[in-house]
């Protein structure tokens, strides 16, 4: 695979808040980190400042330690078999009391009680690792008392305030209220939840923005992006689940999707579903096409009569009217090429195999296990 990223260059990380759906972003910096990219800065709201720390702590064991056995109990005073229950069968499955004392307990002084994740904080957050990174730390608030959006540079932290900064931003609406140096906190997301302008401010030129699309207000909506800076975004594709579904199960689907995910940014992997490795021109995959178009043919056979097979000749009949026609099924973008219609081919062709997702393939593994299977007739359809 081929970077198309420029690794001489230096970046800063936004980490959008987003609660549970948090471990994609651990994902994608295991895959930034991996090609070696380096990272100057991080700014975070919510769940994205909790992680920016590990980011700076350089502690990717102790992130994916903490995200992949992460439960509800990990994040707040309840029992875990209690909530299996609830989801499994719902309320019902519970007798009344049982469900009322665990509402109780949950909801406990106008509340959900977050006990558990400071606790989490207290044992994982090393101030003085932090302050050591070279990386600069930008987490974004609202104070409630002073009824305005409250930034935090997280390393100037005065000593032994930095886990309650981190708190601070991530205050969801909901959580038990308590104050913190003085102050009433709520997360950061209601007024700034892709806090760009943390390290815009702060003169970055290069940018990249993990997604998690959580709740909140996304403010590059009201800014101006200076003309010299580049933003990159990485975004998923697929529902991460709830903001407040902290299931390891969950949590690790999550974690191997950002992976993916940022393998598809840094090498330009094409695909929808699937990760494909293309890194040649629209002529190239255009000639592969004329090559094989036997396979697209097999793809035709639900929306061709039979007897009509025969009238698929000539490359005129393919490039004015069946590729336009398969573009048209396969939802590509009006200004689609080549290398989009022969990558989109491919995807079908995997999800029909059931090929695993999660894993770099180039044109030639796809096809060749269609050779494989189908050497006689290809049936998929």
């Amino acid at each position: 695979m081929k970077l198309r990223i420029d690794l001489e260059k230096e970046y800063g990380i936004v980490l959008e808040g987003g609660g549970a759906r948090g471990a994609y972003q651990i994902g994608v910096w295991k895959a930034l980190r991996e090609a070696g990219m380096k990272i100057k800065g991080v700014a975070g709201t919510s769940v994205g400042a909790l992680n920016g720390a590990l980011i700076c702590m350089d502690d990717l064991g102790k992130a994916e330690e903490i995200w992949g056995n992460m439960t509800y109990s990990t994040v707040f005073n309840v029992d875990d078999s209690m909530i299996g229950k609830l989801k499994k069968f719902g309320v019902r499955s519970m007798k009344v009391t049982d469900a009322a004392a665990e509402f109780r307990r949950l909801f406990s002084d106008r509340g959900l009680d977050i006990a558990p994740l400071k606790k989490l904080l207290e044992e994982t957050v090393d101030e003085e690792r932090i302050r050591r990174s070279p990386r600069d730390f930008c987490a974004a608030s609202f104070s409630v008392t002073d009824r305005k959006e409250e930034d935090f540079d997280v390393k100037a932290a005065p000593p032994g305030t930095m886990k309650n900064i981190l708190m601070a931003s991530a205050y969801f609406p909901g959580f038990k209220q308590e104050k913190l140096g003085g102050k009433t906190y709520l997360d950061g997301g209601s007024v700034n939840n892709v806090p760009v302008d943390l390290l815009t401010d702060r003169g970055y030129k290069d940018i990249i923005v993990i997604r998690l699309y959580g709740i909140g207000v996304d403010r590059r909506r009201f800014m101006d992006i200076p003309e010299d800076v580049t933003v990159h975004e990485i975004a998923p594709r697929r529902n991460l689940g709830g903001i407040l579904e902290f299931d390891s199960a969950r949590t690790r689907k999550n974690m191997k999707l950002g992976y993916f995910d940022g393998l598809r940014f840094l090498y330009g992997l094409c695909g929808r579903k699937y990760y494909l490795d293309m890194p040649y021109s629209e002529a190239y995959y255009f000639g592969r096409i004329m090559s094989e178009l036997d396979m697209f043919k097999e793809w035709l056979r639900p929306y061709v009569k039979e007897h009509e097979f025969a009238k698929l000749t000539g490359y005129r009949v393919y490039t004015e009217k069946i590729f336009p026609f398969l573009a048209r099924k396969l939802r590509l973008q009006p200004e689609w090429d080549y290398r989009d219609l022969y990558g989109a081919v491919l995807e079908v062709f995997a999800k029909k195999m059931q090929m695993e997702v999660y894993e770099v393939y180039t044109p030639d593994d796809i096809v060749g296990k269609i050779h494989e299977l189908f050497s006689d007739r290809l049936t998929i359809g």
